[in-house]
């Protein structure tokens, strides 16, 4: 069988892990409320991340690793990869010149 290496168009805004988060939550059959407070979080703030207005932070990454398995690292990777994406677009670089390295 041949392997596919999965690649995303680097024009394409990577996934927000409250995005990743939203495809997950219906598949442990828990309301939102339930998982908020498994958590130990509020339901607003859980609201914020599945609807992109909120990061997840690590405490948040370390608290969605224990409950839902796999780590913690994985959710902040889709962090890092989300707010780089954003950064790379909006922050202006234009005044800065590379220093050359002796």
């Amino acid at each position: 069988m041949a392997e596919y290496l999965a690649k995303r168009s680097p024009n394409r805004c990577p996934s927000h892990p409250g995005a990743v988060l939203a495809d997950i939550l219906p598949e442990t059959g828990r309301t939102k409320s339930k998982i908020a407070e498994l958590l130990g979080i509020s339901r607003q703030h859980l609201h914020d991340i599945l609807n992109e207005k909120k990061p997840v932070s690590p405490q948040m990454a370390v608290r969605f690793g224990k409950l839902l398995g796999g780590s913690a690292e994985t959710w902040l990777r889709l962090q890092v990869a989300y707010d780089l994406w954003h950064a790379e677009r909006e922050t202006d670089v234009s005044h800065i010149k590379p220093l050359k390295v002796a």
